[in-house]
């Protein structure tokens, strides 16, 4: 496995981060190629240093120890196997906390399968219902059959959220990043939560986009998402009954909230 990050991480949402940080693990490299990704150096261009299942148990449970509320495994999907032998291993050496599968939804079902038992919260993207914006922004035909099929396949392990003392413990948490532009795909996305799962489900509608890495190149999404925008599907989820989860202040979009990955000390052991 490949891991660009690994510390205490502050900026999830409040239920996640709590007041001591969520054990954050960015994995290098992505299955997507989102040409707005805010984490390229990481997903698209390799930063990240090398390390074993052995030496990826100490760190979760280092974490642990830091105070950390949780293990959060982000964009780990392309490890699957190793990630998965690797939490067997810190749970019988003394990891307790929650275990968070934070992913851009992009998974197999196959895949998903051998993580049953071991992720207690899933907090997936679920990105674009359109396919024509998957390609052309994600490089990800059948995005949306793939990841609604993940989705289902999340809750079907984890449920609806759990949560103790302000803290998840277990349950699927859904992401929708807004882009600019497309409020006519975020409200077929929050539609098909809305028919497809129970109403209680949470959802984080997130405002938090920022024109990066390669928009120079996609006039229409180079640029902030209006007020207006965001006001507009904000209401939508209302009026869908969609009333659990998390919405952004436009102020999120930015740089600052970023993990710096010049951080990184993970070595092989």
């Amino acid at each position: 496995m490949r891991v660009a990050l690994a510390d205490l991480h502050f900026w999830e949402e409040p239920l996640i981060s709590g007041s001591h940080g969520s054990g954050a693990i960015f994995f290098s490299g992505c299955n997507l190629k989102c040409v707005f990704c805010q984490n390229w150096q990481i997903s698209q261009d390799g930063l990240g240093s090398r390390v074993s299942v052995e030496k990826l148990a100490a760190i979760f449970l280092s974490l642990q120890d830091k105070g950390a509320h949780n293990i959060n495994l982000v964009s780990g999907s392309h490890f699957t196997p190793c990630i998965a032998e690797t939490v067997s291993l810190a749970r019988r050496n003394g990891l307790v906390v929650p275990v968070i599968w934070n992913s851009n939804g992009y998974e197999s079902v196959s895949s998903l399968r051998m993580l049953d038992g071991l992720v207690d919260v899933y907090l997936p993207d679920l990105k674009y219902f359109s396919d024509e914006l998957a390609v052309r922004y994600s490089g990800a035909p059948s995005y949306f059959a793939t990841a609604s099929r993940a989705i289902a396949e999340m809750f079907r392990q984890v449920g609806a959220p759990v949560i103790k003392g302000g803290l998840i413990q277990k349950g699927l948490i859904i992401r929708h990043l807004m882009l600019p532009g497309h409020l006519n795909d975020t409200k077929k996305v929050l539609g098909w939560i809305a028919t497809h799962l129970p109403k209680t489900v949470y959802v984080s509608l997130m405002a938090q986009y920022i024109p990066m890495h390669r928009t120079d190149n996609y006039p229409e999404i180079n640029h902030r998402l209006s007020r207006r925008q965001y006001d507009k599907a904000l209401a939508y989820l209302l009026d869908l009954g969609l009333e659990n989860g998390y919405i952004q202040e436009l102020s999120a979009a930015d740089q600052a909230y970023v993990p710096n990955f010049n951080l990184t000390g993970v070595t092989e052991p």
